[in-house]
């Protein structure tokens, strides 16, 4: 693979209704729209960087700390919605592997994300598809609907999402599963055709964009990393993300 076929844009949107500026929401010192833009740049197999954003006070933040922003031109539902639309605007070539790493992920750690982009490639992953991160968690640790969970077939491939808990123990009580981290790998080609897609049903529901790609029948390989990355959504969130890096544990 070569280097320049890969590029990393985060999506980090100001307005949020729980955490208003999340981006630049400072967690130990540091806004997290950095945190995130270090971690995921410390991935060698990613040639470039840059963060997709709707407002000038990060794009301005950013460029201070020498990273690369670029202002999305329109709205956007989602993340990946945001994305595709930048990489519209940079006029990626289709074979391009584009990598999203959502903007509240602060401890995402670049060792998954060599090994999503490792394991797309290796195991030939189509233009038909796309790829994601899965965590195994203690099912007593994953009980909010913050922490979405999702099933899987023999290959690895994602069967459902959802904010439930599942799959459900009739009989006896599931001790792990597996919960789902806010990264996606795709190349432009699938990237341009997904963001054709109108919302699901589904998708609006749960308020899970992957939900979109499996309710238009295209596949989602899931890639299992030891490495949790928890995404901060509220103050308490916020506070959790400081207590694991004052204890290391990321």
């Amino acid at each position: 693979m070569k280097k320049c076929d890969v590029i990393a844009i985060i999506p980090a949107r100001w307005g949020s209704t729980r955490l208003p500026g999340k981006p630049l929401q400072m967690i130990a010192g540091k806004p997290m729209v950095q945190r995130v833009y270090e971690r995921t740049a410390q991935c060698p197999e990613i040639s470039r960087t840059l963060v997709a954003t709707d407002d000038q006070r990060i794009i301005d933040y950013v460029e201070q700390f020498g990273g690369q922003a670029i202002l999305s031109e329109g709205d956007y539902a989602t993340g990946s919605d945001r994305v595709a639309g930048v990489a519209r605007q940079l006029n990626l070539s289709d074979e391009t592997l584009v990598l999203n790493v959502q903007g509240d992920q602060p401890l995402v750690n670049p060792k998954s994300l060599s090994t999503l982009l490792q394991t797309y490639i290796q195991e030939g992953v189509t233009h038909k598809e796309m790829a994601t991160l899965g965590f195994m968690m203690p099912a007593a640790e994953a009980t909010n609907s913050g922490v979405v969970k999702m099933v899987l077939d023999k290959d690895d491939y994602a069967l459902y999402f959802s904010r439930a808990n599942i799959p459900f123990g009739r009989e006896n009580p599931v001790e792990q599963v597996y919960t789902h981290l806010g990264v996606y790998l795709y190349s432009h080609h699938f990237l341009k055709l997904s963001s054709q897609f109108p919302v699901g049903r589904l998708e609006d529901i749960e308020k899970l964009e992957q939900l979109r790609i499996l309710e238009n029948g295209y596949k989602i390989k899931v890639v299992n990393t030891d490495y949790d990355s928890p995404e901060v959504d509220t103050p308490e969130d916020v506070k959790k993300i400081e207590r694991l890096i004052e204890e290391g544990n990321f």
